[in-house]
């Protein structure tokens, strides 16, 4: 098969290093089998009970004969070259540019995926070619890209690709990230976090109707998620999508807010980002500019240090303001940086400390 084709080229990355190897089914990492026949996954917070022949709700974890296998590995539909302020990561290295991949499907549903015609399908249902993990690193390091990023679907539901990947990228001298939900066990959250540089989190609404209503999913496993990368240290950023009349609620923005600064401290950068109708929400509206920036208010009244405004090109509140002397340290105008005031981790103009991950 051939790779998904994606509007920055992916096909002929992928294609750079096609036909070299073809990887074998893989064997599942985190699972037990119950009975010699039923399997039970345990990687995130479903726990999905397998019977023979079948797959979990991710569609990627398949029970043949008692043991689970994940049948994406080495299997990336869609691969292209971005930039790391799409992601978007604002504290990690701006700037740079990171090779983007991801596999099929997802252990969420939400109904406003942008990325649904990946997210919602199965392996089977896209294109896509073979590609090893030591493959992956050698076209990242082919186009000299600072990081590698699994992005554009769930990175947990390809996890041991991710993994392994990660695992090469650390000994190479190339940094990862992830794009995630933040849908995940915390053992297996732990481990995946000794090889990675960064995570983004879409906290996507922070009462658990909006998770069951419109996600299909849960909100708690998704703030364990957000205090454990936190708690290891590893740079986290988090985005909240603006759905109008769905999570836009001004006492629920400034719950979450006044949470995030409890649980994981006023330095944790928060996006804002426009919701444009999309899936099986495009009889809403785009999100009005004036509920971001009252958003993006409610987080600043309630100490957060880094707030942002996304998905609204030119902006002022996509670039980033020193917390100390105010000044703008990182100009940008949507994905590009015009201007870079901040050296060694800090501001150009008052020498204070810039919360993030610069080298």
């Amino acid at each position: 098969m051939f790779a998904f084709l994606s509007a920055t080229g992916g096909l002929s990355l992928l294609n750079e290093a096609a036909g070299k190897s073809s990887t074998p089914n893989r064997e599942a990492m985190f699972y037990k089998n119950l009975d010699g026949q039923n399997v039970q996954c345990l990687l995130c917070p479903r726990g999905c009970i397998i019977s023979e022949g079948k797959r979990g709700f991710c569609r990627n974890r398949e029970n043949r004969k008692g043991k689970l296998y994940t049948i994406v590995y080495g299997k990336p539909c869609a691969v292209d070259i971005g930039p790391i302020e799409k992601a978007p990561l604002y504290h990690f290295i701006p700037g740079h540019s990171r090779l983007c991949l991801t596999c099929a499907s997802c252990n969420l549903r939400c109904k406003y995926c942008q990325n649904w015609h990946l997210s919602q399908k199965s392996v089977e249902e896209l294109l896509y070619s073979y590609h090893s993990p030591d493959e992956i690193i050698q076209v990242a390091k082919k186009h000299r890209l600072d990081s590698i990023s699994f992005t554009y679907t769930e990175p947990t539901v390809y996890y041991e690709y991710l993994y392994d990947i990660s695992l090469i990228a650390r000994r190479s001298g190339i940094r990862t990230s992830i794009v995630s939900n933040g849908y995940i066990n915390k053992e297996p959250l732990l481990k995946l976090l000794g090889v990675l540089d960064a995570v983004k989190i879409d906290l996507k609404g922070f009462n658990e109707r909006f998770y069951e209503e419109v996600c299909s999913a849960t909100l708690k496993p998704v703030l364990n998620s957000l205090i454990t990368v936190k708690r290891e240290k590893v740079w986290l950023e988090i985005v909240n999508l603006m759905v109008p009349t769905l999570n836009d609620d001004p006492k629920m923005i400034e719950e979450m807010c006044r949470w995030i600064k409890e649980n994981l401290g006023m330095d944790t950068p928060l996006h804002f980002t426009r919701f444009f109708p999309n899936y099986k929400l495009t009889h809403l509206s785009p999100t009005p500019v004036s509920t971001l920036e009252r958003a993006y208010e409610i987080a600043i009244r309630n100490g957060l240090r880094y707030v942002y405004v996304g998905n609204v090109p030119g902006h002022l509140r996509n670039s980033t303001f020193c917390p100390s002397c105010g000044r703008k340290v990182i100009h940008r105008t949507h994905f590009d940086i015009l201007e870079m005031n901040v050296a060694d981790g800090k501001c150009r103009f008052c020498d204070s400390p810039v919360a993030g991950k610069w080298m």
